[in-house]
């Protein structure tokens, strides 16, 4: 090969070499994706289901009625008709005096229930003192305070569930709801009514009352995706038609499972990745979980 032809090459080889690599690299160039400037957030279709939102209360259990029965005369207690912690009937003989007005030696049990506290015999009892303390249990009545927030979810009829610190379980129905607040804690009484036939649930026991109200159309979501709009209103942000959209929200239930919320629309996409860092009104890319 000449020395002339062996340049030529030298010349040519590296020129060729060039125009090849330019042409994959317009072809590259061609197939690059354009660069996108909108955000990607991560979604999630979100339907309401039927929910029935439940309120939990302290309760205290109460007897239906606790009496001191009294003497009507003065005199010694010869005789007593029961034993403290016993079941009465009513009109029983609870204490026997010694008296010269026979007929008011009797003090009886006015219902029946069970004797809280009675005198020993041997004791003297003025005209009005104390012969026995009685309380019905039957039906017992569990007593709690609803805050005026959730006053108006209240009625009675509704069903509800007591849990006694003791661990016992009953099932019951609202029976009353005041219609007055207290002054000084702004909640409202309510009680339920519960057979208590045997007299197994004292009087002023703690338990919990939790109150099954209506049934309405709630979203369950992570507590996580919540965030706060410019003017301080808690929300969730939703995209519709690749546009972002805020949405206040009510709270009806924080359970163990999920966070329960009402007040958005049936059905709607939310944003449950990204939701912190794009604003109402911005078009976004949806990355569908």
């Amino acid at each position: 090969m000449t020395k002339n032809i062996r340049i030529s090459l030298y010349i040519f080889i590296p020129i060729l070499l060039w125009m090849i690599s330019g042409l994959f690299v317009k072809d590259a160039v061609k197939n690059e994706v354009p660069k996108n400037d909108l955000f990607r957030v991560g979604t999630l279709l979100s339907e309401a289901v039927s929910y029935q939102p439940t309120i939990k209360l302290k309760a205290t259990s109460r007897s239906e009625a606790r009496v001191d029965v009294r003497a009507k005369t003065s005199g010694e207690v010869v005789k007593i008709g029961s034993t403290q912690g016993n079941f009465v009937e009513k009109d029983s003989i609870l204490c026997s005096l010694g008296v010269v007005e026979l007929n008011r030696t009797e003090v009886k049990a006015p219902f029946s229930g069970f004797i809280e506290q009675i005198v020993k015999p041997g004791n003297f009892l003025e005209r009005g003192q104390v012969c026995a303390t009685i309380i019905q249990l039957n039906p017992i009545i569990f007593v709690a305070e609803v805050p005026e927030f959730n006053i108006n979810k209240v009625e009675t009829g509704q069903d509800v569930d007591i849990r006694l610190v003791t661990g016992e379980f009953i099932n019951g129905k609202l029976t009353f709801v005041s219609k007055s607040a207290s002054p000084s804690t702004r909640t409202f009484k309510v009680e339920s009514q519960i057979e208590n036939k045997n007299g197994l649930v004292r009087d002023g026991i703690t338990a919990e009352m939790t109150i099954k109200t209506k049934l309405v159309m709630a979203h369950k979501i992570s507590p996580s995706i919540l965030l706060l709009n410019d003017e301080g209103k808690i929300g969730i942000r939703s995209v519709e038609n690749d546009i972002v959209k805020f949405h206040n929200i009510t709270i009806l239930e924080d359970s163990e499972s999920g966070l329960w919320i009402t007040g958005i629309p049936k059905e709607l996409e939310l944003i449950v990745q990204g939701q912190g860092f794009v604003e109402d009104g911005q078009k976004v890319l949806i990355n569908k979980l």
